[in-house]
């Protein structure tokens, strides 16, 4: 069966709880104010495609493509970010939530993670390498196993990390951010 093909497609305020985006490949798409929460994306291939205000929470991804994709201001929330395809997989977050989502033993090494937050995220046996965490809330966010040399987490809150279940080395941190290496040591941080 002959794979659809889209380019350069522009939807907006489009309903996809109800009707289904058409099964194919998308390229250099953009998604405006779209609604795919719940929807079964399974199996379409987005690639430098951006999304901007949009509700994908606890949609279907399972072998979904995610090519040099960017998220602005969505709502993403039990995305199961595990079940997509390796493939090419490049993702870029800005001002987004995606509490309660998985992206367990997924390359992530060299990825933008601006203003969002991942409130119980599985980042577990991630590659995140080389990333960037800025003004993101990582509330109760799973880190085991995890290459996390040379991330800044600089800017970042609510993070707790097990330096020895984790690679941690090059990885920037603040005085005030610090405390997240710290928390499986029970020790008493005082600011005094």
């Amino acid at each position: 069966m002959e794979e659809t093909f889209f380019e350069d497609l522009s939807l907006e305020e489009e309903d996809f709880t109800h009707k289904s985006l058409p099964k194919g490949e998308y390229e250099n798409c953009k998604f405006s104010n779209c609604n795919f929460s719940n929807s079964d994306l399974s199996g379409i291939h987005f690639i430098d495609c951006c999304f901007d205000n949009c509700n994908l929470s606890m949609a279907l991804i399972k072998q979904t493509g995610f090519q040099n994709v960017a998220f602005k201001n969505c709502k993403m929330l039990g995305m199961s970010f595990d079940k997509s395809s390796d493939f090419g997989f490049q993702i870029n977050i800005d001002t987004c939530q995606l509490n309660y989502s998985s992206f367990f033993k997924k390359n992530l090494a060299k990825t933008n993670f601006t203003a969002s937050k991942f409130h119980e995220v599985d980042f577990t046996e991630c590659n995140l390498s080389n990333s960037i965490f800025k003004d993101c809330d990582l509330h109760l966010a799973t880190f085991k196993q995890c290459n996390l040399q040379k991330v800044d987490f600089r800017s970042t809150v609510n993070f707790t990390i097990d330096p020895e279940m984790n690679k941690i080395n090059g990885a920037k941190f603040t005085l005030e951010t610090i405390k997240g290496l710290l928390t499986s040591y029970s020790i008493v941080i005082d600011s005094d």
